[in-house]
């Protein structure tokens, strides 16, 4: 009775939260909850908006990488977002900085090649001179 109780309130949490659409790439998942609505709104007039999703910066290229990112940020998120313990204006973690960081340089391979930038490029941070790129808010 028990596996049963926790199996139904994990399936209906589930599709409430509507969980199947993290699945995707698709950028209005990430507004499922309401307090990233500010983060969508901005990343459609980035002007990364043509070129690339939320995913695309915020977890690694593919495979089991992505998932796993994906699936660690989506419980933290939720955890943080129904018991409303998160900073406002959010911001990025650490563990978070070095996903977004990596993707920078991938997308941007030439550019980084082209500043000599290699290997981890110590000191030197797309985001920290470029964080408004993806979606840009008022600081």
């Amino acid at each position: 009775m028990v596996v049963g109780a926790a199996a139904g309130l994990g399936g209906f949490t589930f599709v409430y939260a509507k969980g199947s659409s993290y699945l995707t790439n698709d950028p209005t998942a990430c507004a499922n909850c309401h307090v990233m609505r500010a983060q969508l709104d901005a990343w459609r007039k980035s002007s990364h908006h043509a070129v690339a999703t939320c995913n695309d910066c915020h977890a690694p290229a593919g495979g089991l990488a992505k998932y796993w990112v994906k699936a660690k940020n989506g419980y933290y998120h939720s955890l943080a977002f129904t018991t409303g313990d998160f900073h406002e204006p959010l911001r990025i973690t650490e563990r978070n900085r070095e996903v977004t960081e990596a993707q920078c340089r991938r997308c941007h391979e030439a550019v980084v090649a082209a500043m000599g930038v290699h290997g981890g490029g110590q000191g030197v941070s797309c985001i920290r001179c470029h964080d408004s790129v993806g979606h840009r808010t008022a600081k």
